[in-house]
């Protein structure tokens, strides 16, 4: 038998006490005549058969034929025709009289009669109609099908458990027409036998035989028992399978004996199931018809066959080959493994028979496996195939088997009826003519019982010999038993295919076969309700049927395709979610997508079909998609926020945890936050439904809401968003005494406010109803922690917080940290032959450096160890990282006793420009390249980047309050002259002096920590270049003396410096002489942030193609990388200078960047066709751009609204005409206005499509792949104040969170807030951070693991 088990657990019935049985709902049997007897009549005692009578055509019975409604009786003397008899009306179902197949002790006396306590029970389906259809379901598609036994608050709480128990459902079910699948496999048909004996006459032997060892006589085989040579009464053939399938089906108020090796679950209520005799039966029945069809539960294993009526026990023969086969495959099994023996010869039960019950009525059907014929079907194919590929000459493939079968009949025939016991030369000429020999014959012969074995003759022949069949012998009553079987069974598959195949039977061989067969799939069709008069088939088109994609989809509601008709599958869904409540959402799912797939495919739907999605759908069902939807909505998933894979595994608390961070997130969000919110409801609601989650229910129930914004929220209760929490809830109290109507309204817009700032302390006076005053939230053991700021040190704390993500500088500062407590002071000499950045060093610097990386070490520790959500820098950490030494020895003026004091008289050297610099007179930038500064030396006067913090006046503490920085420095042109290029032609690269402004003012200069406040990007030099010194003192004392590579090999150079390689070129024809070119080092890349539109590569790409004033004439400077560093920086220079205005101001342009970036097309080994062609294209972008700008960014931009506009306003201007003002004027304007906007229009489409052909020019090259991992933003209007934070990317585990490092507030955000378009905010990124794929320099975390830590100690 070909079926899958049960996909759903069912549950277990509760103890009740029996009811009293109710006799059988037995119904008057049909007359079937013919001789022989069929099956379905099998050993039946009535009124005589009348020769030539024919049973009704099987479509057109209405009664239900029940294959266990006949019995059988003892022949006494002789044999006589069977005879169809009607059961009696009796209180106990039918026995079998003594002397049939087993004994009436062998038989229970009533099946059920001692079924366990937990079968027996009650009506405990919660039946809300009795006898009627009472059920109130509105104007529902669902009332136009007949289908009973449902329960609304069942069916709308199907996900509860304890629900679910109360009703205690049967589980997951079928219709007919699976079930017929599922009882035999459809392309099988299954034959009723009858078989007599065959007529014995004296014959002319075509086949030789020989004497052999004399076997005793024996009897030849009665009539009696060439039936009984059949498996069963109700066992049934099947060709295909050369074996029986035992089935039977019985319309019973009780239910079949289970076996007791059964542990499964409990069969439906048999109380509900009396009180309907069939769900098919047109006739008058005790309680109203109200289910469309049946609706079977399958039960594997469920019923002892030795308990049924009539028993079914295998033949020892039988139980002998089972044993042998198991042991065969025993041999490819191991068993070493296995806790207990396996005893084959432990039988306790018979054959375990399947058990289909329908739920709604008194029909059960019971079915075997297929029981294996004597030859297997392997084998027996075998010997078919290989007779069909090999006919005798002259024979028709289907002729020489038939031959060949007929051939095997006449032998065993011999055997059983003659007596016949002389051997079989299997190369004598007749048996070859006849069978031939090969392996397969042979095996089929060997099943059968024939040997092959020599004969004792001169030749030694091999030849078949008989098998014993005395029935005084050990073997030969078994052996008896099983040639019979296999006559039976060669003779019946003869039969089929003779009928099969009449037509290429030539020669006019006449095939004597005794059996007769008749299919029975009509006969079990309409006993189950599967016929085609039941349940019509072809509603379905072609195309949709042969959809294997919908396969699944129909087993999971429990009908085929075939069979569908619009009710019949609305029915199989309602009965399936009815008898299965816990598998709704697989239900819903299943006819969601058939429904779809109609539709898809352009097939009529019905509305029916339509309106019962649109109803589930109001009762809150939803598909495997919706909730996959929901999981995702919520952040799980390999590429969602929390990065964690949803299973059974995660725990509610986290699920809750990650709704409402969602629901945080969302108020955020003003344009979408409450389609946003509405979506995060629905998603918590499919969880906790999917797990049966009441905890979940309660959380989505309580703080589901409404969909209040954040802006009504506040407006609500009248508080502005800076209001704190104190005020925030006395207003809160004053606002409830006053609107006592409005407190739902007013808690939930309380709620709101909670959600979004993340207050627990709001969240408690919510639920407690008392302020608990100010809480502290513990922070998670693995997050990153914050650092307090100091007053003006928010720069301060971007920065050191992203030395702490780099691994290899956090490991420096440790080393450097124990070095420098311990290592004595350097001499001169020592200091005079090293230099730090191109300049000599002073011993003040080196104090200062040893200070400095104890102090950055310290917190360092605490970051690592500290419990604390934010750790306090010292002050003297901050000093000495915002404080140069130059400005000590200002302050200290002419302080004695200082390290001071001991400085050499050193020169300091500026560090190498990362640009080619020349004398004033032959080489000025040009406007767009501004001056830039960061991890290097320069003048400190200009004052033009931005500083930190605010003006004076504003409260905001992320805001400190800087001196406004000076104007840029004009060269003057008639500074004198110098020499700038060297022996060889080359330029040397040198800075331009710049005059230094006056000294700041030290007091008052808006409340200064520090005093004098420099750039952002000094202070990141400061730092860098005390980390440089402190290595300086390492590395002297390591190399025990002078070592010019101690520079080269300093971590600061091999971290953050890459190599360039710059050219300047004369326009026009230059010669190989006139161009200048320079290696150097740099640190950070420049990209001029002047204009809106712009990604990072256009930036960049104008740092390294630009032109400059050189020798008092333009030439083009061409920059390429020669070597990479493993950390890029990249400057976003947002200072620009209005000179119109002659003041600094910060561009708040939006510059485009991504996670990745390829630096190829700038390398020095780039594929020089692909750069010249993208300086070509990058050419033409750029004149384009410049077009672009004046059209909509000159004085008067746009020009054609400008343009528009002047035309309505003179237009307009009928009280004072102004001479030339006319028709002609005002279709000029109008024409300018139309070429402007069209030309714009072109621009940025050609703009558009040059940019594409950029991208795809370097699209293929990745050898210089850089991943993003910080970012450094400044919120504020001005360069001269604002606040600084930055993100940084969770490498290298989590790639996909970043965090937010806000002075003390650590926390996590999704990478769109990281990559979000600024346009029209003032928080603009300035410093980009990559590092290069595959270095592994970044280590975002490192936390302390106490928990690692004490795993470790256990183990």
């Amino acid at each position: 038998m070909e079926h899958k088990d049960s996909p759903k657990p069912r549950r277990q019935l509760p103890a009740i006490p029996v009811p009293h049985p109710h006799p059988d709902q037995s119904l008057p049997i049909p007359t079937v005549a013919g001789t022989p007897v069929t099956p379905v009549t099998f050993y039946s005692t009535s009124t005589p058969v009348t020769a030539g009578q024919q049973p009704p055509p099987l479509p057109a019975r209405r009664h239900q034929v029940g294959s266990s409604l006949t019995s059988y009786q003892q022949i006494d003397g002789e044999y006589r025709e069977p005879e169809l008899v009607q059961d009696d009306q009796t209180s106990h179902p039918p026995q079998t009289v003594p002397g049939t197949w087993s004994t009436s002790a062998d038989i229970a006396p009533t099946w059920g009669a001692d079924r366990p306590e937990w079968e027996q029970s009650t009506d405990l389906w919660h039946d809300p109609w009795n006898g009627e259809y009472v059920q109130d379901w509105g104007e529902f598609t669902v009332q136009r099908v007949n289908i009973d036994g449902r329960v609304e608050e069942e069916e709308l709480n199907w996900w509860d458990p304890s629900v679910r128990q109360t009703h205690n459902r049967p589980g997951s079910g079928m219709l007919p027409t699976l079930l017929e699948d599922y009882l035999h496999n459809t392309d099988h048909t299954l034959f009723s036998v009858s078989a007599s004996p065959p007529e014995v006459k004296p014959r002319h032997r075509s086949i030789e035989c020989h004497s052999s060892t004399p076997h005793p006589p024996t009897s030849p085989p009665s009539a009696d028992e060439v039936r009984r040579s059949i498996p069963h009464p109700n066992a049934y053939y099947c060709r295909r399978h050369n074996g029986w399938v035992l089935l039977l089906w019985k319309f019973s108020t009780i239910d079949p004996p289970l076996a007791k090796s059964y542990d499964g679950h409990p069969l439906p209520d048999i109380t509900r199931r009396r009180k309907i005799h069939s769900c098919v039966d047109e006739n008058p029945q005790p309680v109203a018809q109200f289910n469309k069809t049946h609706h079977f539960h399958y039960y594997k294993a469920a019923v002892d066959a030795s308990k049924i009526t009539t028993p079914f026990r295998r033949a020892e023969w039988e139980h002998h080959s089972r044993t042998k086969s198991r042991r065969r495959q025993a041999v490819l099994i191991d068993h070493s493994n296995l806790s207990v023996p396996v005893d084959d010869s432990l039988e306790p039960e018979g054959d375990l028979l399947g058990l289909y019950v329908c739920c709604q009525c008194s029909l059960y059907c019971v079915v075997s496996s297929v029981i294996p014929g004597v030859i297997p079907h392997r084998t027996f194919e075998a010997f078919v195939k290989e007779k069909l590929d090999n006919p005798h000459v002259g024979k028709t493939p289907a002729m020489s088997l038939t031959i060949a079968l007929d051939t095997v009949l006449m032998i065993i025939e011999d055997r059983l009826w003659k007596g016949e016991t002389r051997a079989l030369p299997v190369h004598r000429t007749s048996f070859q003519s006849k069978l031939g020999w090969s392996e397969n014959i042979e095996e089929a012969f060997r099943y059968i019982g024939f040997n092959l074995e020599r004969m004792n003759n001169a030749q030694g022949e091999l030849a078949l010999h008989a098998p014993v069949l005395d029935s005084n012998s050990l073997e030969g009553p078994g052996n008896r038993a099983k040639l019979l079987r296999a006559w039976i069974e060669i003779s019946a598959w003869l039969a089929d295919f003779t009928k099969r195949y009449a037509t290429e039977l030539v020669d006019n061989y006449k095939v004597r076969v005794s059996v007769k067969m008749d299919s029975v799939r009509e006969l079990y069709q309409t006993a189950i309700g599967a016929h085609l008069e039941q349940l019509p088939r072809g509603d379905l088109p072609e195309a949709l049927r042969q959809m294997k994609e919908l396969d699944d989809d129909w087993e999971t509601l429990g009908l085929t395709p075939s069979s569908y008709t619009p009710e019949l599958l609305i029915f199989a869904y309602l009965a399936q979610c009815r008898c299965d409540p816990a598998g709704t959402m697989d239900y819903f799912t299943a006819l969601v997508h058939i429904v779809q797939t109609m539709q898809m495919m352009n097939e009529d739907t019905p509305m029916d079909l339509q309106n019962l999605i649109l109803e589930e759908r109001t009762r809150n069902r939803f598909t495997r998609d919706d909730f996959l939807k929901a999981v995702s909505t919520l952040g799980f998933g390999h590429d969602g926020p929390l990065r964690v894979d949803f299973d059974e595994s995660v725990e509610e608390d986290f699920i809750i945890s990650a709704w409402r961070d969602g629901i945080r997130r969302s108020w955020k969000d003003e344009t979408n936050g409450s389609a946003t919110r509405r979506e995060l409801n629905d998603a918590l609601r499919i969880i906790a439904d999917a797990r049966g989650s009441t905890e979940m229910h309660r959380v989505w129930e309580r703080e589901k809401g409404s969909i209040m914004t954040v802006d009504t929220a506040y407006s609500t209760l009248g508080v502005s968003k800076e209001m704190d929490e104190n005020t925030l809830i006395t207003v809160f109290d004053m606002r409830v005494e006053e609107q006592t109507s409005q407190v739902d309204k007013l808690r939930e817009a309380l709620s709101v406010i909670a959600e979004v700032t993340q207050s627990q302390r709001l969240k408690v006076f919510l639920d407690t109803g008392r302020d608990p005053g100010d809480i502290v939230v513990p922070t998670r053991p693995d997050m990153p922690r914050g650092l307090h700021q100091l007053g003006n040190t928010c720069y301060l704390n971007s920065l050191l917080q992203y030395f702490y993500t780099i691994r290899d500088l956090r490991e420096t500062v440790a080393s450097l940290s124990a070095v420098a407590t311990k290592s004595p002071n350097l001499l001169d000499d020592e200091l005079d032959s090293h230099r730090v950045g191109g300049r000599l060093v002073t011993r003040r610097e080196i104090a200062r450096s040893r200070r400095f990386v104890t102090q950055l070490a310290d917190l360092f520790w605490n970051l690592e160890y500290c419990e604390d959500p934010a750790v306090k820098p010292t002050i003297e950490l901050a000093k000495l990282a915002l404080v140069t030494s130059k400005d000590e020895e200002e302050e200290e003026g002419d302080k004695a006793g200082t390290d001071s004091s001991n400085d050499t008289d050193v020169t300091l050297v500026e560090d190498g420009s990362t640009r080619v610099s020349a004398p004033p007179e032959t080489m000025t930038a040009s406007p767009v390249q501004a001056s830039f500064s960061i991890l290097g030396k320069r003048s400190r006067g200009t004052g033009s980047k931005m500083d930190i913090d605010t003006p004076d006046g504003d409260k905001d503490k992320d805001y400190v309050i800087v001196s406004k920085p000076g104007t840029p420095v004009q060269v003057p042109a008639e500074l004198p002259p110098t020499e700038s290029q060297t022996a060889t032609g080359d330029v040397e690269m040198l800075e331009i002096e710049k005059p230094k402004p006056a000294a700041p003012v030290r007091k008052g200069t808006a409340g200064m920590m520090f005093g004098r406040q420099h750039d952002v990007s000094e202070c990141m030099d400061s730092c860098l270049f005390q980390l440089e010194c402190a290595e300086l003192i390492r590395s002297a004392k390591l190399s025990g003396g002078s070592d010019p590579d101690i520079d080269k090999t300093s971590i600061v150079k091999r971290l953050f410096y890459g190599r360039i390689r710059q050219r300047i070129m004369p326009e026009g024809r230059a010669s190989r002489s006139s161009i200048h070119e320079k290696e150097d080092l740099f640190s950070h890349l420049p990209v001029n942030v002047s204009e809106e539109g712009i990604d990072i590569y256009d930036g960049l790409s104008r740092y390294f193609n630009d032109t400059v004033e050189f020798e008092g004439k333009k030439a083009h400077m061409e920059v390429s990388l020669v070597d990479l560093p493993p950390i890029l920086q990249i400057q976003l220079q947002r200072v620009q200078f209005d000179r119109e205005q002659l003041q600094a101001f910060k561009s708040q342009s939006y510059v485009k960047f991504g996670e990745i970036i390829s630096m190829d097309r700038f390398l020095e080994n780039s594929d020089p066709e692909k750069k010249r062609g993208s300086n070509e294209i990058q050419a033409k972008l750029d004149l384009c751009r410049e077009r672009i700008r004046q059209l909509t960014e000159a004085k008067h931009r746009p020009f054609d609204l400008a343009l528009t506009e002047t035309c309505d306003f003179l237009s307009r201007n009928t009280t004072s005409p102004l001479p030339g003002v006319d028709q002609e004027l005002f279709a000029s304007l109008r024409y300018e206005a139309m070429f402007a906007k069209k030309e714009l229009e072109e621009e940025r489409k050609y703009a558009a499509e040059l940019k594409l052909q950029l991208e795809d020019t370097w699209k293929d090259e990745n050898r210089a792949l850089y991943e993003l991992t910080s970012v450094f933003i400044h919120r504020g209007e001005s360069p001269s104040w604002g606040h600084y934070f930055f993100y940084s990317r969770n490498l290298p585990d989590y790639p996909d969170e970043w965090f937010k490092y806000n002075d003390s507030d650590v926390s996590v955000v999704s990478k769109d807030e990281v990559l979000a378009d600024t346009t029209g905010s003032t928080a603009n990124p300035y410093l980009l951070v990559f590092a290069r794929k595959g270095s592994e320099v970044i280590h975002t975390v490192k936390r302390f693991d106490a928990g690692a830590l004490e795993e470790t100690s256990t183990k």
